[in-house]
């Protein structure tokens, strides 16, 4: 099925493929690439945006068919990379907390894998895992692809299947590749962006959970609210109780970056006191599961990568019991390293919106990632905030190219709001971009 969108036409589809030697179930949709790999604990192994690929792939473990019993020699982890769920809290002081990784069933065992829509408007797979005696759970859960947009919806499912009541919450671990990609070493411009809580339960607005307290690499914007998480190979994990329901990665050596979106539920409980968390894996101690553990300065033992983890909040079910939790992530180009100050459900924000008056004209500025072909309009409001008119010319965009707004545009005396709306081929509204008053 061919679809519209944006006045360009895409293919989507989901169907069997391969991936680094793994046999995968491949999403696209001419934007965006994802590669699923239900052997290896059902992980979305990849996510490519174009030609660029976001996710750490491990590649001592590239291709390589899981072990009968999901884990390395002597026990070990097999951390194959990408992205996959856990259960949380994890902890290793009783049976209602997640001992892993390494785990041979969640994390290490063989998921089934189908697609459900291999053509249309939005195509989708979906991935079960097998029952967990452990936990006493089962997680299964769909993934979709969007036609015209970089945005993959995943709604996870966790099942009691035990025979006792249990009390777990849903954790997607999404691990990004953090090395330099033209040399040895590090990428110094990874940096993850999180708002932080006016209102936390924590401190600051957050709390160190492994690592070194003072970890220069966890940096506080206050006059922003947000947190800048800076990859500089130190080991460390972050948490947020973050009501805002986004963060994004930003691989500034390359320009481009990965939006989480995810519902932030206020009063529930969760676990960590946390709706996301960040682990950088680097070098230095930490101390989990009764000892204290080092990582060298070793690319193999110790490799570059930036974990971004969302939780949900915990859920108490009875035996046959489910609980849903659904997310989007959307990949979009930026065209350098900045920052992203702010989030809508069609793009990101990384220089904010300026309208400045001119005498009779007034200069429009800012810099954006969008989530979808289309057309950005800009739109002139009066001082109650109703619409005045609406440009004629529009800005055709797309999630692989940056959107950098440099105009200057007639000033009617009652204007005092600009706003960026972006449009899809019809001209029909999909949603704000952006919005500023207009200084004069």
């Amino acid at each position: 099925m061919m679809t519209l969108v944006g006045g360009q036409a895409d293919a989507q589809q989901a169907k069997p493929s391969g991936y680094r030697g793994w046999k995968s179930l491949e999403l696209s949709n001419g934007l965006v690439e994802l590669q699923v790999v239900p052997e290896i604990g059902g992980r979305v192994i990849q996510l490519k945006l174009g030609g660029f690929e976001y996710l750490w792939v491990n590649e001592q473990l590239a291709g390589k068919p899981p072990p009968p019993g999901g884990l390395g020699p002597e026990g070990a982890w097999l951390n194959y990379g990408g992205e996959k769920l856990w259960p949380a809290p994890q902890g290793w002081l009783g049976d209602d907390q997640w001992p892993g990784p390494p785990d041979p069933v969640l994390d290490g065992g063989r998921h089934t894998g189908e697609i459900l829509a291999p053509r249309g408007d939005a195509v989708s797979v979906r991935l079960t895992s097998p029952k967990d005696p452990r936990t006493g759970i089962q997680f299964s859960r769909v993934i979709q692809l969007f036609a015209g947009w970089s945005r993959v919806h995943v709604e996870a499912t966790m099942t009691n299947c035990d025979a006792r009541p249990r009390r777990w919450g849903i954790w997607s671990v999404m691990q990004h590749n953090a090395a330099n990609r033209s040399g040895p070493g590090p990428d110094k411009l990874l940096r993850v962006w999180c708002p932080i809580n006016p209102k936390s339960l924590h401190p600051g607005g957050y709390k160190v959970m492994f690592g070194d307290a003072d970890n220069p690499s966890f940096q506080p914007d206050r006059d922003r609210g947000l947190l800048q998480v800076h990859y500089q190979r130190r080991v460390g994990k972050v948490g947020l109780d973050s009501p805002a329901g986004w963060m994004a990665t930003v691989h500034g050596s390359h320009g481009y970056a990965l939006v989480q979106r995810f519902p932030y539920f206020r009063g529930e409980k969760y676990p960590d006191e946390a709706s996301v968390e960040v682990w950088l894996h680097g070098v230095g101690r930490y101390f989990a599961a009764g000892k204290w553990n080092e990582l060298p300065d070793d690319p193999i033992a110790c490799p570059y990568f930036v974990e971004t983890e969302t939780l949900s909040p915990l859920a108490g079910l009875k035996p046959g019991e489910s609980y849903t939790f659904g997310q989007d992530w959307f990949a979009t180009a930026i065209g350098g390293d900045y920052p992203v100050v702010d989030c809508t459900g069609v793009g990101i924000v990384c220089e904010p919106l300026s309208a400045r008056a001119d005498g009779e004209k007034f200069a429009l500025s800012g810099r954006f990632g969008v989530f979808c072909r289309g057309l950005v309009a800009v739109e002139l409001l009066d001082s109650r905030g109703d619409l005045l008119t609406r440009s004629r010319n529009v800005i055709p965009v797309t999630p692989a190219v940056p959107l950098v707004v440099a105009k200057r545009m007639e000033l009617p005396p009652a204007v005092a709001q600009v706003r960026l709306v972006l449009l899809d081929h019809r001209h029909e509204d999909l949603g704000e971009l952006a919005r500023a008053n207009v200084r004069r």
